[in-house]
C-alpha cells in the first residue's frame, strides 16, 4: 500500500508539474527549472552513494561533462541529440574510471571522487586556453518553458530510475554491500560489476542535467559547471532526505531549494551557515533524515 502510495502521489505531482509553465510567472518557474535539476542530481547520487554506501564528492564531474558537451556541439547537433550525447559521455567518463576507482573505500574514496572532478575541471579550463576562449556565449537558447520540460522529464526519470533500482537484485546488492561489502561477496553478490553498474547509472543523468541547465544561463564558463558546491549541495540534500530511496532526495531537495529562496531574498550571508548547522544536525540527531522524521517511527527517532 505504502509503495502504491507514493507512486499515484509521484504521478499526480508530475501531471501538476508539468501544468506549471502556463500558470506561474516566468520567476518561480526558473524556481521550479532549479527544483526539478536538483531533484534529479540527488536522485541520481543515491544510487551509488545512498544504496552502496560509497559517499561521492565528485558528482559534479559528470554535471560538468555533460554541459560542456552540449557547449561544444551547440547548434552543430539538434538539442534533442546534444543533450543525451552529454549523458553518454559523462556515462562513458564513468565506465572507464569506475573499476579502479571504485577499489577505494571509505573517506579515501571521498577524496579520490572530488580531486577526480577538480583534475576534470583543470583539463577543461586548459582546453579551453588552448584554443583562446576563457568562456562561451550561447545564442538561441530554448525558452525557459521548453528547459523547464526537459529537466522536469529528467527529474521524473531520475526518480523512476532510482525507485526500480532500489527494488531490483542491483538495489539488493547494493544495499548488501553497503552493510558489510566481504560478506556481500561471500554469499555471490558481483561486488565490483554492480558497484560499477551503480557508478554508470549515476552518471548519466547528471550528464544530461548538466547539458540542460547550462542553456539557462547563456553562458558557459568552466568553474561554474565545474564547481565543487554542487557537489556538496547534492550530498546535503541526500542527507536531509535521508532513506536510500527515491523519496530522501525529493524531500530534501524541495525543502533545500524553498529554504534557499527564502534565505537568498532576506539573509543571504547566512544561507551557507544555515546550511552547514542542518548538515550537522541531521547526521548526528536524524540520522534518518526527513523521511524517517515524518515516517511511523518519528516519535522515537525525536526521543
Amino acid at each position: 500500500m505504502k509503495a502504491a502510495f507514493w507512486v499515484i502521489g509521484a504521478g499526480l505531482a508530475g501531471a501538476g508539474a508539468a501544468g506549471l509553465p502556463w500558470l506561474i510567472g516566468d520567476y518561480y518557474l526558473t524556481v521550479a527549472l532549479n527544483l526539478a535539476m536538483w531533484i534529479a542530481l540527488a536522485q541520481s547520487w543515491t544510487i551509488l552513494s545512498g544504496m552502496a554506501g560509497y559517499i561521492s564528492l565528485g558528482h559534479v564531474v559528470f554535471y560538468g561533462l555533460g554541459a560542456y558537451c552540449v557547449v561544444v556541439t551547440w547548434q552543430a547537433v539538434p538539442l534533442f541529440v546534444a543533450i543525451p550525447l552529454g549523458g553518454l559521455v559523462a556515462g562513458i567518463f564513468a565506465a572507464v574510471i569506475g573499476a579502479p576507482v571504485l577499489r577505494v573505500r571509505g573517506p579515501y574514496f571521498v577524496i579520490l571522487t572530488f580531486g577526480i572532478a577538480e583534475l576534470v575541471k583543470y583539463i577543461v579550463i586548459n582546453i579551453e586556453a588552448s584554443s583562446g576562449q576563457a568562456s562561451r556565449l550561447l545564442f538561441g537558447t530554448p525558452s525557459v518553458t521548453d528547459l523547464y520540460l526537459i529537466m522536469l522529464a529528467l527529474a521524473a526519470a531520475a526518480t523512476g530510475l532510482a525507485w526500480t533500482v532500489r527494488r531490483s537484485r542491483l538495489g539488493s546488492g547494493l544495499v548488501a554491500i553497503r552493510e558489510d561489502e566481504e560478506a556481500a561477496q561471500t554469499f555471490g553478490v558481483p561486488v565490483t560489476r554492480f558497484k560499477v553498474y551503480a557508478f554508470i547509472l549515476a552518471a548519466v543523468i547528471p550528464g544530461m542535467a548538466g547539458g540542460t541547465f547550462v542553456l539557462r544561463s547563456t553562458y558557459f564558463e568552466t568553474t561554474q559547471v565545474f564547481d565543487p558546491v554542487i557537489s556538496f549541495s547534492i550530498v546535503t540534500m541526500a542527507i536531509i532526505g535521508g532513506s536510500d530511496d527515491a523519496r530522501g532526495p525529493l524531500l530534501g531537495a524541495t525543502f533545500l531549494v524553498v529554504l534557499s529562496e527564502l534565505l537568498w531574498s532576506t539573509l543571504p550571508q547566512l544561507y551557507l551557515i544555515v546550511l552547514g548547522t542542518l548538515l550537522v544536525v541531521f547526521v548526528l540527531f536524524l540520522p534518518g533524515g526527513l523521511v524517517g522524521l515524518l515516517g511511523p517511527n518519528r516519535h522515537r527517532l525525536v526521543r
